[in-house]
């Protein structure tokens, strides 16, 4: 890369090698009128002579450099996925969005196989979490004004940052104990429910009570799932006590038990496993007891995978990093496994 001097009608179709001030007398005003990197053009010229520049300060790059703006692209093709849209790129600089509503989905690996080249910058909101339409979901450029095309190509070797779709499922709750079947305790979950369900547009099929008998869960269980559940949630029932029987029924009704446990507090005896039914896959979910007393539990932290389509089993051991709820209203910390 080489930095030279020369006219600014030479100058047109080749970047700036820094920012152009100007200083307008009428408006009292001071600023960058063209930004480092800026490729003349025509019409940049009348400008320019109004600004009294005789020569510029521009880049000639070598064959096999990449100019920063490009360079950006080039990473943005490569690592930009569904629902995801780019700004133009500025100073070198793309910012990707999502364009829906959704759940933010890459390999946090990627990130960082990136990052080391220390001329490549990329920043991205943590994986796993759920955002908003509009909301900045990764950032990248490169530090200098050019990068070799090598270096370019090896951090477009790169996966995919995705924003996935929630789907409206519909949800049965099957409520476990006897006490609570038999009316002596009154169940504190179902509505708190339906608010979990609102976000992802899902839709509270139903409720079935079951004293902590394996039969009658399993059966409860499969009377949803025959009426088309897609999602079956269990209350209760999840510990090691001798009546704690919602983890055989589980067991017994799901053809694959995805996990069984998390590091997650409050909720660590979360269990979920995959039933499937002409076809057909429905998500079985074991939850434990604080469901209903704490507002965030470890639920909160599955309920975005299954209503995005996302496989939780390869991600339920990392879940320790910001696995404990400190129960902080309200909850802004990004690692947190319990924030919005």
């Amino acid at each position: 890369m080489k930095i030279t001097e020369i006219s600014p009608e030479e100058a047109v179709g080749r970047p700036l090698a820094h920012d152009l001030t100007k200083i307008d007398a009428r408006t009292h005003t001071k600023g960058a009128r063209f930004k480092k990197g800026h490729i003349i053009t025509e019409a940049d010229l009348p400008v320019l002579r109004e600004m009294g520049r005789e020569h510029l300060t521009v880049l000639e790059l070598e064959p096999d450099e990449v100019h920063e703006d490009d360079a950006a692209a080039a990473l943005c093709g490569a690592i930009r996925g569904t629902n995801c849209v780019p700004t133009s790129p500025s100073e070198g600089r793309i910012t990707l969005k999502a364009a829906i509503d959704g759940f933010l989905c890459y390999d946090a690996a990627m990130i960082g196989r990136v990052n080391e080249d220390a001329d490549w910058v990329l920043a991205a909101t943590p994986p796993f979490r759920q955002v908003r339409a509009g909301q900045p979901v990764a950032g990248f450029r490169i530090r200098p004004l050019a990068m070799s095309r090598e270096r370019v190509d090896r951090a477009a070797a790169s996966s995919k940052i995705d924003v996935k779709p929630f789907a409206p499922l519909r949800a049965g709750l099957v409520t476990t104990g006897r006490e609570i079947a038999e009316g002596r305790v009154e169940d504190a979950f179902m509505d708190k429910f339906i608010r979990k369900l609102e976000p992802f547009g899902g839709r509270l099929m139903g409720r079935r009570f079951c004293a902590d008998d394996s039969s009658l869960i399993a059966g409860a269980i499969r009377a949803f799932i025959g009426e088309g559940a897609d999602l079956v949630v269990c209350t209760g029932g999840m510990s090691v006590d001798a009546d704690d029987r919602t983890p055989g029924a589980i067991a017994a009704v799901a053809g694959r038990i995805a996990f069984r446990g998390v590091p997650v507090l409050p909720g660590a005896m979360l269990m979920m496993g995959i039933a499937s039914k002409d076809g057909r896959e429905t998500s079985v979910i074991g939850a434990p007891a604080c469901v209903a007393h704490d507002e965030r539990t470890s639920l909160d932290r599955l309920l975005p995978f299954v209503f995005a389509g996302v496989d939780p089993s390869p991600h339920v051991r990392s879940w320790g990093v910001g696995g404990l709820c400190a129960g902080c209203e309200p909850c802004h910390w990004p690692e947190c496994a319990f924030s919005a």
